[in-house]
């Protein structure tokens, strides 16, 4: 389903679509399109898209096109789903290590609307953080590893 989808394929189409995307939350789905998780992920994004079209803008990127935003956004595991509004990066506390983006997929397609209406009503009140509607048991588990350089 990640052809039903508006792909960024470089550093420059990622930055134009975080700085001209304005009222709207942008949703960036770091990934690979071939990978099961992905296109699980892809599918439930393509499948809302229309619903949220007024809330939220959709992009996938392939995290081997953009390697600057990769490291950047730290994305080891994938998908990684990134939110933005008016070009701020939203946090969401997911009940996990990491409140910069969501691992993995969404169960059902609710969860993500849940999620965007959510993003967009606290960033409307100057929130750069908000809580995750999503019912924990839906959240992905993972373990954060860092390493000492």
């Amino acid at each position: 389903m990640s052809y039903l989808l508006q792909r960024l394929k470089t550093k420059k189409d990622v930055d134009n679509a975080i700085k001209n995307t304005e009222d709207k939350v942008l949703v960036l789905r770091f990934g690979k399109e071939k990978d099961a998780v992905c296109m699980q992920l892809d599918d439930i994004l393509s499948k809302t898209s229309q619903e949220l079209a007024r809330m939220a803008d959709i992009f996938i990127v392939d995290v081997d096109d953009v390697p600057v935003y990769t490291k950047y956004f730290d994305i080891t595991l994938i998908p990684a789903t990134i939110l933005f509004f008016n070009g701020q990066h939203m946090k969401v506390d997911y009940g996990t290590p990491d409140h910069t983006k969501f691992i993995g997929s969404f169960k059902t397609k609710q969860d993500f609307i849940d999620l965007v209406e959510v993003v967009l009503r606290g960033a409307l009140r100057g929130k750069l953080i908000v809580t995750s509607p999503i019912d924990p048991k839906n959240v992905p588990k993972y373990t954060l590893l860092y390493k000492d350089i």
